[in-house]
């Protein structure tokens, strides 16, 4: 067991797994259903771990002011891009873990995010029945894709952008499919998004799984 002062970790509750699944969304829902604390991954790993990404880059002796975006997506595969973002992951999840612990509430914590991988997540959660993993069907994680402003836009500028894109887009399948294979070898809850439920029933579903570790509502 990690350290862990006060059992934040423990008692956390975790969804992780691929991107465009609706992890954000179902777990503002269950945050607001249940009282809970959510703890949005992406938000901190993009703005309030940058200045520990930029001190690690330092120590690599990389620019601080951060990576070659050609380099990063377009002179790699999809493949190589989503092994540096796995191998990446245990940085960025020691800087969660101290997020978490500097967190007390009388109600549970839900933690989401594409980085709370299964493999990371259960040595420090309480138990396996505290996370689920939550990947999208690949015709939903399409349309996703097409439809959703921040899926479709790189933001960074390239030389050819829609390779930049296609390459994103197999990248984030082939770290999804790595989530789902450790989750299965580790016995966590997977639950495939494919467009059939909306989020509310998605909510439903994960809140179910979730029931034992909840809140009693009044």
């Amino acid at each position: 067991m990690r350290w862990d002062p006060v059992t934040t970790l423990q008692r956390a509750l975790w969804i992780g797994g691929g991107q465009w699944a609706g992890k954000s969304t179902v777990a503002g829902i269950l945050a607001e259903r249940c009282g809970l604390t959510h703890y949005h991954y992406d938000y901190h790993d993009a703005r309030g771990h940058d200045d520990r990404r930029i001190a690690q880059r330092v120590r690599r002796g990389e620019s601080p002011t951060g990576p070659d975006w050609e380099a990063v997506w377009i002179q790699a595969t999809p493949e190589e891009m989503a092994d540096q973002v796995i191998a990446d992951f245990p940085d960025r999840f020691q800087w969660v873990q101290d997020d978490l612990r500097a967190l007390v509430s009388p109600r549970p914590i839900l933690a989401e995010g594409w980085g709370l991988r299964p493999e990371l997540v259960a040595p420090v959660a309480g138990s396996i029945g505290r996370m689920v993993v939550m990947v999208a069907a690949e015709e939903f994680r399409q349309r996703q894709v097409a439809r959703l402003p921040r899926a479709g836009a790189l933001g960074h500028q390239v030389s050819d952008s829609q390779l930049a894109q296609r390459n994103r887009v197999e990248r984030d399948r082939l770290i999804a499919a790595d989530a789902v294979r450790n989750a299965h070898r580790l016995g966590v809850r997977v639950i495939e998004v494919d467009g059939s439920r909306d989020a509310e029933a998605v909510a439903d579903l994960v809140a179910e799984h979730f029931a034992p570790f909840l809140p009693e509502q009044p």
